[in-house]
């Protein structure tokens, strides 16, 4: 009898995820955007090898691009090629969406992120956030409210 396939969990199609930004900006809009790789930067995407942290999205001739984003190499990687683990990567969206973001940042100073990379049957997912900095005190206030909410939590546990 033939071994059933086990069912991957709902989150193991996560890659990597940038949790500083919601830390860092309110998260107006999310966008799902396609993006142009390398055959070796697939290879190490299926490894985990990724990090968003300091990556961000600019938009360039009506076209738009991840920055920053730093996918490691394998070690078995092709030898006639050679890898630039943070080039500059293109993000797939639709003239309408690109319209509508070009105006946000220009006109009402918005900054556009990369909040997670996921796995989308077998092509791989940019999730971009429109996005407005916080100030500090706002940052606090967050914190509170999270704070505030475990404890309450707790609290309803317990009774």
């Amino acid at each position: 009898m033939a071994k059933a396939k086990k069912k991957s969990a709902p989150g193991s199609k996560t890659i990597a995820l940038n949790k500083l930004v919601r830390h860092e900006y309110y998260i107006e809009q999310t966008y799902e955007a396609g993006i142009a790789l390398q055959g070796w930067e697939v290879k190490s995407l299926r490894e985990s090898r990724l990090q968003l942290k300091e990556s961000y999205v600019i938009l360039q001739h009506g076209e738009a691009y991840l920055v920053g984003a730093l996918i490691s190499a394998l070690l078995s990687a092709s030898t006639h090629i050679i890898p630039d683990s943070t080039r500059t990567r293109k993000l797939l969206l639709h003239r309408h969406e690109l319209e509508r973001l070009r105006t946000a940042v220009e006109r009402k100073g918005y900054t556009l992120v990369p909040l997670a990379m996921y796995w989308k049957s077998n092509r791989v997912k940019v999730e971009i956030g429109l996005a407005k900095g916080k100030q500090l005190h706002d940052k606090r206030d967050t914190e509170k409210a999270r704070d505030w909410g475990r404890e309450k939590e707790r609290l309803m546990k317990q009774r």
